[in-house]
């Protein structure tokens, strides 16, 4: 019993095995039109616009965890909205995540845009 308690507190010691984010070429994203409840499966590449409705999505870095680990993705993006008034900032920029999509998310009254994975 004195192993197995002893056994149990080393573990518990023991530093958690640090995740690795990946760098990748390209990001599957999901956009939804609000307004007509289309869904729409966006492939975007680092480096490219990629265009939904009024919204130009430019995909800056896409980062996803190893094969051996949980599976998430990270997307650092700047959307702009074409109908919005000239000089004014962009609908978003920042890093979306796949697993925690409401930590930093698009705010836009017609559209949705969220990460499904990096490739």
């Amino acid at each position: 019993m004195r192993c197995a308690a002893l056994l149990v507190l080393l573990l518990a010691a023991a530093p958690a095995a640090a995740q690795e984010w990946v760098p990748m070429r390209s990001a599957r994203l999901q956009a939804l039109d609000k307004v007509t409840a289309r869904i729409t499966i966006l492939d975007a590449r680092v480096g490219q616009p990629a265009s939904f409705g009024t919204l130009t999505v430019n995909l800056r870095a896409c980062h996803g965890r190893g094969p051996d680990e949980v599976p998430d993705a990270a997307a650092w993006m700047e959307i702009t909205d074409s109908r919005a008034p000239p000089g004014s900032p962009p609908a978003f920029r920042g890093w979306m995540f796949a697993n925690a999509p409401g930590v930093n998310m698009l705010e836009h009254p017609v559209y949705d845009i969220r990460v499904l994975e990096c490739r």
